[in-house]
């Protein structure tokens, strides 16, 4: 008789023990979070030079052939926000009259201004002759400018007695013949030619950012990088 109440009184308590079992949770885990690893810091790839073989301020160029032969060279390029001008021709009393000026007669230095949000980019140039006969010069519309993906041709001054404050030489294409369009340079140094072409600009641009590129003949091309 006590052995069978045990029975019962021991399956009781196993029941209570399941049952404290089955409702109590799990001690919880701390989730724990790997540590983020930082994206990589791209590096900008260098930017193509549109002209990789340029060459510098001061570098010649050869073009011509046989006894016709010849050297070019940009000797150096500036940036001006205008510049003043003075033309004997134009300032005089009876050119001015003929072009009817609004405001009559203009004496001394005339202030040239480009339009807004540009500026003048000087270029000066030197040719000479290399060889024994007279070697054929560039004309001036054969210098371009390229700078940004953009192409800019010279803006010639008023004509050929223009004298710029502060530039002793004149512009390029009266060094070589009416108008830059056909002109020779004779052999021997005393006989180079030296000039400069007026650029109007994007005032963004500096000479670091630009090329002046030249046909010299029908097979010979220079590039020059103007800073």
């Amino acid at each position: 008789m006590k052995f069978s109440a045990i029975i019962p009184a021991a399956c009781i308590l196993f029941i209570v023990l399941l049952s404290a079992g089955c409702t109590s949770s799990p001690p919880q885990v701390p989730e724990t979070t790997a540590p983020s690893t930082p994206a990589p810091t791209a590096t900008p790839a260098p930017v193509a030079s549109a002209f990789p073989d340029a060459l510098s301020l001061g570098q010649y160029a050869s073009f011509g052939s046989g006894d016709m032969q010849g050297n070019a060279t940009v000797v150096r390029a500036e940036i001006r926000p205008n510049f003043s001008w003075s033309s004997p021709s134009f300032n005089s009393v009876a050119e001015q009259h003929s072009a009817t000026l609004p405001n009559g007669t203009e004496l001394g230095y005339n202030l040239q201004t480009p339009k807004a949000g540009d500026e003048f980019l000087f270029v000066y140039i030197r040719m000479l002759n290399t060889g024994p006969k007279a070697v054929y010069a560039p004309s001036p519309m054969q210098f371009v400018v390229h700078a940004n993906g953009m192409q800019y041709n010279y803006t010639s001054v008023h004509g050929p007695d223009v004298v710029i404050d502060g530039v002793s030489e004149g512009q390029y294409d009266y060094q070589i013949g009416p108008g830059g369009v056909v002109g020779y340079i004779q052999p021997g140094a005393s006989n180079g030619v030296n000039g400069y072409l007026i650029y109007e600009v994007p005032a963004s641009i500096t000479p670091g950012d630009a090329y002046l590129v030249v046909s010299l003949d029908f097979q010979h091309q220079a590039v020059w990088k103007l800073g």
